[in-house]
């Protein structure tokens, strides 16, 4: 049988691709869009997050990344849209507020109005790389999507005196962070696409 380890591409049909299908059912698309925004929503509770700067470190990112991959780009945008949607009523932002107003104030509200594109990009990519490494490459580009529009936004909202303070406190003390994210995640994802999956090559 020929291996995917090193491919972008795994040649595997999984049951997984059926939740990303443009032909799922509607209860089965509006389950996992529902559930992946509550999803995000929840990674961002009180109860873990830890404020040490500005923004603060929560499982978010991790939420985008996962409803990317596992429904893919349409589905998966849908999902991080309504996490959004659901911070104008419900204080399920990093904080206790809620409304326009609140999130444009927001440290992190370059990250969070990202999500919505970088699920997007994720979910797009892997369409295709969808082995092991093409799915942390996916994540990858995600992450720099996140981190770009999180950083930019940063600066400008916490008035920091030069850019490198705000690449400091928006990026690289998240590297490694985000890195264990994106790494637990691919093998999750891989592992389980591996376990529900057929070979359709020999």
């Amino acid at each position: 049988m020929k291996t995917d380890v090193l491919s972008l591409q795994s040649s595997r049909a999984s049951w997984l691709d059926r939740l990303r299908a443009d032909d799922a059912s509607m209860a089965l698309q509006a389950a996992g869009i529902t559930g992946f925004a509550l999803l995000t929503a929840f990674a961002a509770d009180a109860n873990v997050r830890l404020y040490l700067w500005e923004v603060p470190i929560t499982l978010q990112t991790l939420m985008v990344y996962a409803s990317g991959l596992f429904l893919g780009a349409r589905n998966g945008m849908l999902a991080q849209l309504l996490y959004v949607a659901l911070g104008m009523f419900v204080p399920v932002y990093a904080g206790d507020g809620t409304g326009i107003a609140y999130l444009l104030g927001l440290a992190s509200g370059g990250y969070i109005l990202s999500y919505p594109v970088a699920a997007f990009v994720t979910g797009a990519l892997t369409q295709r790389w969808n082995s092991l490494v093409g799915s942390t490459l996916s994540m990858l580009v995600g992450a720099a999507i996140i981190f770009t529009a999180g950083v930019t936004w940063l600066h400008y909202v916490a008035d920091h005196a030069t850019w490198m303070e705000s690449i400091d406190k928006g990026f690289l003390r998240f590297l490694w962070i985000d890195l264990a994210k994106i790494g637990v995640l691919g093998v999750l994802f891989g592992g389980l696409r591996f376990i529900t999956s057929s070979d359709t090559e020999a």
